[in-house]
């Protein structure tokens, strides 16, 4: 009795055995532990989507569309191109819009975000893309006198790699009726506070304040809406060196200058650059400060 006794709680024994070595062996060929623990749920991340915005225009029954609009390089105020034959078409269908309505005019505004950098001689880098569009209106038939340009910060705005799609909107209002008044009230700022442009020794560089960039789009407002405007860039030196030297260099320095606005959208034909060299001091020549005041581009309107 006591025999098969044993004999039994041996056999049961050695089955619990087994079945505990049964169920390692199953954990360890399946790589998972024997107690296992829920899965955590993946994060995925999308990219979003660039924006993209179209060329569109839509006046008391007058509408044009397309998906094809104006496109930018990041931190970059030209825009690309080719431009698409449907865009280019929206462009003459406005300029014939506004040719058969002279009391309209086109605003247009360029966007910009602010992470990118402003290396143009405007306020910020949307006036510079609108103005950039604005040229091309210009060779396209419409009168500089019935667009408007200004621009808009969209941090919003997202590009597909460094473009930004359309980064310019469209929108026809009607002539200001005070603009006569407001662009003498902005010849008389201009004359009595102009742009004026400083170099040290030998150097014909610019880099230009907060204050100096709204300058230069007030001179380009001025010149775009009044027929016949120029303006004046003359390059004034210090008494150091010959006098022949000096105006040479005060050419220089007014070339450059020129060449910069010309670069920003001024028209070359609208600027006018001479250099009166160390003639017309505004401070004395006796001191570093005094000679430093000296050299300078004044920039204002004829």
């Amino acid at each position: 009795m006591a025999r098969n006794l044993a004999y039994l709680l041996g056999i049961i024994l050695t089955i619990l055995v087994g079945i505990y070595f049964y169920c390692s062996c199953c954990n360890l060929c399946n790589n998972e532990p024997a107690t296992t623990e829920p899965q955590k749920e993946k994060i995925i991340v999308e990219t979003p989507k660039a924006t993209s915005f179209p060329f569109s225009i839509n006046d008391n029954g007058f509408t044009y569309e397309v998906q094809d609009n104006f496109n930018f390089n990041t931190s970059t105020p030209s825009f690309l191109l080719p431009l698409t034959e449907g865009l280019q078409k929206g462009v003459d269908t406005l300029s014939s819009y506004l040719s058969q309505n002279p009391d309209k005019v086109i605003d247009l505004t360029g966007y910009y975000t602010s992470n990118e950098e402003n290396g143009t001689a405007y306020p910020n880098l949307g006036i510079a893309r609108a103005n950039s569009v604005k040229n091309h209106f210009v060779t396209s038939g419409i009168s500089s006198k019935q667009i408007n340009t200004m621009g808009k910060l969209m941090d919003d705005m997202i590009p597909d790699e460094n473009i930004y799609y359309g980064a310019v909107s469209y929108a026809i209002s009607e002539k200001n009726e005070n603009s006569d008044a407001e662009l003498q009230a902005l010849y008389n700022e201009i004359k009595a506070n102009p742009l004026v442009l400083y170099f040290n020794t030998g150097e014909a560089s610019i880099a230009l304040t907060a204050e100096q960039r709204q300058k230069v789009a007030n001179i380009s407002r001025y010149l775009d809406k009044v027929d016949d405007a120029s303006c004046q860039v003359t390059g004034h030196t210090d008494n150091t060196g010959g006098r022949a030297t000096n105006i040479r260099l005060g050419q220089e320095r007014a070339n450059f200058a020129k060449a910069y606005l010309t670069r920003n959208g001024i028209l070359e034909s609208k600027i006018n650059a001479t250099s009166d060299g160390p003639d017309k001091p505004i401070d004395t020549n006796a001191t570093a400060e005094g000679r430093r005041n000296n050299r300078r581009v004044v920039v204002t309107l004829n």
